[in-house]
């Protein structure tokens, strides 16, 4: 790869990560909890796998994902959701999975979920 060449990414996470995330994911034993559809379901639409945003189900804005604006604006709308999650005592376990997905993706934290 020469400099001029750019690596592709979703987020601040090479693509061929993201891809290993979704595996991982994958290889997780099933039935999976609320936690896992959510990680799986943020991945899969950053990495430009389905339209539909996991939280707002907003159509993604670029051609091959969302880029990252949409991707930190859907984190936030996971961390709002969440908040009024445990608030009001309701399962939280797929907006958790979406927020740590995304927050991941987005280079907030390092613990890939």
């Amino acid at each position: 790869m020469t400099s001029d060449e750019t690596v592709p990414a979703v987020g601040v996470r090479p693509l061929d990560e993201v891809f290993a995330a979704i595996d991982k994911v994958n290889r997780r034993p099933r039935p999976w909890s609320g936690f896992e559809h959510g990680v799986l379901g943020a991945y899969r639409w950053a990495a430009g796998a389905q339209v539909a945003a996991p939280v707002t189900a907003a159509a993604t804005a670029g051609a091959t994902g969302p880029g990252h604006a949409q991707l930190l604006a859907e984190c936030q709308a996971a961390a709002v959701h969440l908040h009024r999650a445990r608030s009001q005592g309701a399962d939280h376990g797929y907006v958790l999975g979406v927020h740590r997905a995304l927050a991941w993706l987005c280079g907030l934290h390092e613990d890939r979920p």
